[in-house]
């Protein structure tokens, strides 16, 4: 991070097939090694897993899991007069998002069976449903919030 000035946020592009700004987000975050067209492929290809098993448009799976997964609160280390202390703090919409595909991506990955493709359907899946480790995990972030509500006036 830059001492002096705020970094510029950068324009999304919107995925070629989708038209999708959530899609090409998906991507950067399954992305390795450069390999681009690879991501896209595993995601495309989860789309369709999606259609087959749901018989509905897959993007709106998509959008229902990010919206289901997405943290309101998280806790944020704050350092006051020697002792760390976690701080309860709202997310912004942006972040997330990010948050969002961030765990629906890590969990995807650790899931057993199958490739990629097909665990990243899965996920999404489950993500919509609202259960799966997705949303274990945003629950377990709101828990930890509420049970350090006592330092929210530590808040910056």
């Amino acid at each position: 991070m830059s001492r002096r000035s705020i970094a510029k946020k950068r324009i999304i592009n919107a995925d070629p097939i989708y038209k999708s700004k959530l899609i090409s987000m998906l991507t950067s975050r399954i992305l390795k090694d450069g390999k681009k067209g690879l991501a896209q492929k595993i995601i495309y290809q989860a789309l369709e897993i999606i259609k087959e098993k749901t018989k509905d448009d897959p993007i709106n799976i998509l959008e229902k899991a990010i919206r289901n997964a997405t943290p309101l609160v998280e806790v944020k280390a704050r350092r006051i007069g020697g002792s760390t202390y976690q701080v309860p703090m709202e997310v912004r919409a942006y972040r997330g998002t990010n948050l969002a595909l961030k765990w629906i991506t890590k969990f995807a990955i650790t899931r057993t069976g199958g490739n990629m493709s097909i665990k990243l359907a899965n996920e999404i899946i489950d993500a919509s449903n609202e259960n799966g480790n997705t949303i274990r995990k945003r629950e377990e972030t709101h828990r930890m919030a509420e049970a350090n509500k006592a330092f929210a006036h530590y808040r910056y």
